[in-house]
């Protein structure tokens, strides 16, 4: 697959006729027709019916051009940036996180980094840990927020706080109604877990707090989002385990309340490359500590 053909079908998908997009594309239309079917074939599916007036997607095709349209702003973004930093303007920085790090104090310090930074390109990512350590080892990121530290010799994991975990259910479930919910409560409640992958995960590390403790989970939905989740729950699907600083994700519709046994905590761990002396991630990390020593409670 070439990236000639991406930008050749977005045209056009985007005008649904061969005709205005090869004149948009400064091409003969037989050449055109040509590179779409080359692609179709490479994917072994249509994307275009033909046989529609006018020209229609399929649906694998409405799919592939959603992806093909952010693939290719993503790649002009990378392209805007690598002159700047070619150009010696700005310096990068990629952060990979996990999203119930936003509902702490993290948040505040990347924004103000990011202000007293202005010549650095700090770029973010959505990645789970297990991602984080093969995106610092690949130098897609520089620092990773995550709540298991893989252990490679190439990285180095920084546990910044250890947060008490809560749990988050449904709130007309009988639950709801008690201070403090013993973990033994929930071995017969649908137990919603999340990432699902790729694992080890924050999930695995709520599985292990009832393993330790002999008690065998009944049902499991697996699902890949911290919000989905929280979704679930409000649905009253089941009940799930979340860092104490996620309920500051208020909705009238789940309830979060603190677990009975003592030493539930989740590890919020900053990730760099062993040896990486880069000034701007140790002004990063400055930052963080200093955050620290001025914070209130665990989650921020």
């Amino acid at each position: 697959m070439e990236l000639r053909q991406l930008r050749y079908f977005e045209v056009v998908a985007s005008t649904l006729n061969f005709s205005r997009a090869a004149e948009r594309l400064h091409i003969a239309q037989p050449p055109l027709s040509r590179q779409i079917q080359q692609l179709e074939e490479e994917l072994g599916v249509s994307l275009l019916d033909r046989s529609s007036r006018p020209l229609k997607l399929t649906n694998a095709g409405s799919f592939f051009y959603d992806q093909t349209v952010q693939v290719l702003a993503r790649l002009k973004e990378i392209q805007k940036a690598t002159r700047r930093i070619g150009a010696g303007s700005t310096r990068w920085m990629g952060i990979g996180f996990v999203p119930s790090i936003l509902y702490g104090f993290l948040p505040n310090v990347l924004k103000r980094f990011t202000t007293e930074n202005e010549n650095l390109d700090i770029s973010l990512s959505e990645l789970t840990s297990v991602q984080q350590a093969e995106a610092l080892k690949a130098g897609r990121i520089d620092v990773g927020f995550g709540r298991l530290a893989i252990q490679d010799e190439g990285l180095h994991n920084i546990v910044l706080v250890e947060e008490p975990m809560l749990v988050a259910i449904p709130a007309h479930s009988p639950l709801a109604g008690e201070a403090v919910i013993p973990l033994r409560r929930l071995v017969d409640e649908v137990l919603v877990l999340y990432p699902a992958s790729p694992r080890p995960s924050f999930a695995d590390q709520v599985l292990h707090q009832f393993s330790v403790r002999g008690y065998e989970v009944g049902k499991v939905y697996e699902t890949n989002g911290l919000q989905t989740a929280i979704g679930l729950v409000a649905a009253g699907m089941g009940v799930t385990i979340v860092p104490e600083s996620v309920q500051r994700l208020k909705r009238d519709d789940v309830t979060y309340r603190p677990l009975l046994e003592r030493g539930l905590t989740s590890p919020l761990i900053m990730t760099i490359r062993v040896g990486d002396s880069s000034a701007h991630v140790a002004r990063f990390r400055a930052m963080i500590d200093a955050a620290l020593a001025t914070s209130e409670s665990p989650g921020g």
